[in-house]
């Protein structure tokens, strides 16, 4: 009588190195669960566009075709960086884990190793983030924020070669490809809220495959999925989109959940901000009610301006 195979887990990646460091912790998690991994790579448009990130067409560039490889059964894991995943659900996938977070900050990385406050008046700035460039303007309008686009590394060597005199990016990238070295400045949340679950992975299978379910639910983190839960409800409540000006943060100190949100107009003039605790339990609950503090502020005429 022989034993049947064991089943190999296909895990579903982009190929940038970033991509690729995320993809090879889950799969060294699933290993040491005695599991049988395969990594599939892939290409998304967000990888193959280099054309600055704009309008409807643009939200989920970086994900649904990882989607679709899980849907179409020729992966059965699909790996993002939850801050690049929108927040309406897919029909047919779960979000199975959000694994514990690396740092949520976002951080300034320039030429002479000069801080936001210290950067001359016309200074260049590069985002690929409106989030970041309408909080950018709010802190110092004086600054000349231009898009840029590219992987960490591309985004490090159009900054080395003078094209901008700084840029911000998440630290949790830096962080995780030792590169944090380059970080001049990490950006408090009081200066710059981060985007909806950034820090985090984002683990999606199979609605329907139980095997997954079990291997992969190991990895969840209850206390960042809290977190990330009330980020994303916030986001998914206003109507935002992957592309608003919208940055939250989310986290649990004393056993409480304490949750921050921010809509800034893309000129960086108007600030609408807001703050709230709960239990943990009660995140999406929490999200709801912030998110309704800040329509009631104005926020959904700021949103839409971006829609425009």
């Amino acid at each position: 009588m022989t034993s049947e195979t064991p089943r190999t887990i296909r895990l579903a990646t982009r190929q940038s190195p970033l991509a690729l460091w995320q993809a090879n912790w889950v799969s060294d998690r699933l290993t040491e669960a005695g599991h049988q991994v395969e990594l599939i790579l892939l290409t998304t448009r967000g990888d193959v566009d280099q054309r600055p990130i704009d309008g409807a067409s643009a939200v989920g560039m970086f994900t649904k075709g990882i989607q679709r490889s899980v849907l179409a059964e020729e992966s059965d894991v699909a790996i993002h960086s939850l801050k690049d995943l929108p927040t309406a659900p897919t029909p047919g996938l779960t979000l199975i884990a959000t694994p514990p977070r690396a740092p949520v900050r976002d951080c300034l990385i320039s030429r002479g190793d000069k801080k936001l406050d210290e950067l001359a008046a016309g200074a260049i700035v590069g985002t690929g983030s409106r989030r970041r460039e309408a909080q950018l303007r709010h802190l110092r309008p004086d600054l000349e924020v231009r898009s840029i686009r590219g992987n960490v590394e591309t985004r490090l060597e159009k900054l080395d070669s003078g094209e901008y005199d700084a840029i911000i990016l998440a630290e949790a990238g830096l962080q995780r490809l030792e590169m944090h070295t380059r970080i001049t400045e990490s950006l408090s949340p009081e200066k710059m809220l981060p985007a909806p679950g950034q820090g985090s992975l984002g683990i999606e299978i199979r609605t329907d495959d139980g095997f997954c379910c079990t291997a992969l639910a190991a990895l969840n983190d209850p206390d960042t999925h809290a977190s990330v839960t009330a980020e994303r409800t916030l986001m998914l409540t206003l109507e935002g989109g992957c592309l608003a000006p919208i940055g939250t943060y989310g986290r649990i100190v004393s056993g409480q959940l304490h949750l921050d949100a921010v809509v800034v107009s893309r000129d960086g003039k108007q600030r609408l901000y807001t703050h709230g605790v709960a239990p943990p339990e009660e995140a999406m609950t929490l999200a709801r009610q912030l998110a309704e503090e800040l329509l009631q502020q104005g926020a959904a005429e700021i949103i839409q301006e971006q829609r425009d």
